[in-house]
């Protein structure tokens, strides 16, 4: 969306170039970097306001592709971006910092961080996303790994390429992975790493039996892909039995321990690594910052975006639940709510009413393997198969920031599943010592605790 589009949307005369808030210049802080963040940082700047992003990182993580970094499919630069270069190329009154918020002061209108001097805003824009949540399991924050952020999916690579080479060595060993939730995470990981014993092994490890990798997919619900059509939710399991995976449905974690997981009928299941996809929460320290929070410990709105007893605070992406009128947790209600704000901060400058947030759902997909997807694009046009994987795949390539994400990506999904897919399919990481397996799981929040940020464990 252009800014004539944006202008024309709210009932102003398309300018061009220029700004329509060439007076005011509002200062936009927005927090998080994510899908939600960037399309507000881009929209508001392109109306002329003057716009600072908050982000832990120095870069934006393409969340979607960030199993196939685990799985050795992309290098974690494929799907990370410089958020300075984002700034650049945002224009002149796009600034970056590289922190985290320690507070909120709403009667001043500042944002007290740890790095630097506190950021003044006449509109805040909360995007800060979400983290694992493990909704109380025992164990599962201790024993599992997750795949939400570009250090927990190198160490999950590292974890597998290790398990992998003692194959190897070790001739009465197993590698047994169970995957915890079947939604689009959890199906892909689960359809990669069955592809990875399939093909990568036989072709890298020709001593190995496959017969000795296990994958298994656990689901609470009764089946994968929940809000997906229920024949493309059959397809996705046959497709995944097809490769070998252990699909089960109506089955819950009661504790996740060092070597198995119990289930809450009492049957254990052996465990070398468990991958928990099960489900987001929000961060622990949103709790600090004083506004009303929803399920999940996600912050409240209203149906036009603003927090919940706020007049000039906004909040978008998988941290904000708007309690009229809920959207799922993906990447378009964010992408489309961060540039509804744009619009919002427009209205208020003019002195204009807000309007209500309407989401344009353009659908949803998933892949499960090489040649094999599933897309649901409204109530009538759903498919499957190679036409499927292919918008899949051209999907997220043009949706990765900078050209050569793109290129580079097209590239390594190329040679992964296309041209040489039995070399491609071998993962290469960092073996890791005896102790270093240890430790590995006892480290997995490190990156979050570390900012501060660790997640909710509570249910929803």
């Amino acid at each position: 969306m252009g800014i004539n589009n944006l202008l024309s949307d709210i009932g102003l005369p398309g300018l061009g170039c220029k700004p329509v808030l060439t007076d005011s210049k509002p200062r936009v802080v927005i927090v998080g970097a994510g899908f939600g963040g960037l399309a507000a940082a881009e929209k508001t700047a392109e109306a002329g306001c003057d716009v600072t992003l908050i982000d832990r990182n120095p870069y934006t993580t393409f969340q979607p592709l960030l199993y196939q970094v685990a799985t050795g499919g992309l290098n974690p630069g494929d799907v990370t971006y410089r958020l300075r270069s984002f700034a650049a190329n945002n224009g002149p009154h796009t600034h970056f910092r590289r922190a985290c918020v320690t507070g909120i002061d709403t009667e001043n209108r500042i944002v007290e961080v740890d790095n630097g001097d506190p950021i003044s805003y006449d509109y805040l824009v909360l995007s800060q996303g979400v983290g694992a949540n493990f909704f109380g399991t025992p164990g599962a924050a201790e024993n599992s790994y997750t795949i939400y952020t570009r250090a927990s999916s190198l160490r999950a690579r590292d974890a597998i390429f290790t398990y992998l080479e003692d194959l190897d060595t070790q001739r009465d060993k197993t590698f047994d992975v169970i995957i915890v939730g079947g939604g689009p995470t959890g199906v892909e990981m689960a359809g990669t790493l069955a592809e990875m014993k399939s093909i990568g092994i036989p072709a890298i490890f020709p001593d190995v039996s496959t017969d000795r990798v296990h994958v298994t997919l656990v689901e609470m619900a009764n089946h994968l892909l929940m809000p997906f059509d229920p024949a493309l939710r059959h397809y996705t399991r046959r497709q995944l039995q097809k490769r070998g995976v252990d699909v089960r449905t109506n089955t819950a974690i009661a504790e996740v321990r060092e070597d198995s997981v119990l289930l809450k009928d009492g049957q254990t299941l052996p465990a070398d690594m468990v991958i928990w996809a099960a489900g987001v929460g929000a961060h622990k320290s949103v709790t600090n910052w004083g506004f009303e929070q929803g399920r999940g410990g996600r912050i409240a709105t209203d149906g036009t975006l603003l927090v919940k007893g706020q007049d000039r605070i906004f909040a978008v992406g998988d941290g904000a639940i708007n309690t009229e009128d809920p959207k799922p947790q993906l990447a378009q209600p964010a992408i489309q709510g961060g540039e509804c704000v744009a619009r919002q901060i427009v209205h208020l400058e003019l002195g204009e009413p807000l309007e209500k947030f309407e989401y344009n759902d353009k659908g949803t997909m998933a892949t499960i393997g090489r040649n094999s997807a599933v897309v649901q694009l409204s109530e009538k046009l759903k498919f499957t198969g190679i036409g499927a994987w292919l918008t899949w795949v051209t999907v997220h390539i043009f949706t990765l920031l900078g050209g050569r994400n793109r290129l580079q990506a097209m590239i390594n999904l190329g040679a992964r599943y296309i041209a040489f897919h039995r070399e491609a399919g071998a993962i290469v990481g960092d073996v890791l010592s005896e102790e270093g397996k240890e430790n590995m799981n006892k480290n997995a929040l490190r990156d979050d605790d570390e900012k501060g940020a660790k997640p909710i464990d509570g249910k929803e």
